[in-house]
């Protein structure tokens, strides 16, 4: 099963794609925040023959939304009218700094945050299996 995982921000989207057996996460690629973001992202999912989604979902610590969570809210619902993917939410609770911690080049810093998103995702359904 081939995932994929997005930490979407107003500016940047980051990327990343599970293997082919939906166990480890890899940073993929960071696009602008543009008007065709919905037909980006559709093209990656049809490309990589993707089977799922997962979007990070932007909280705080006390489990409210931030401000940008409207946003990914619309970008999902928007996304959902335009694949057969099933979409999830997972937490992302400061993946930024860890990806940040991990990465010396900051270029793809949004994708590994994704990856990061992607892979505590797989992680804790691979537990629940």
């Amino acid at each position: 099963m081939k995932y994929l995982g997005i930490d979407y921000g107003t500016k940047k989207v980051g990327f990343a794609f599970s293997d082919d057996e939906g166990k480890v996460a890899f940073p993929d690629e960071v696009i602008p925040n543009t008007g065709d973001l919905i037909k980006q992202t559709q093209q990656k999912i049809q490309e990589r023959k993707v089977d799922e989604v997962v979007v990070g979902k932007s909280q705080t610590l006390q489990q409210k939304d931030n401000p940008v969570m409207k946003e990914i809210k619309i970008f999902v619902k928007n996304l959902k009218s335009k694949t057969d993917a099933s979409i999830h939410f997972e937490p992302e609770f400061y993946t930024t700094v860890q990806a940040r911690r991990t990465r010396s080049n900051t270029t793809h810093l949004d994708a590994s945050a994704a990856a990061l998103i992607l892979q505590s995702f797989l992680d804790r359904r691979g537990k629940e299996k």
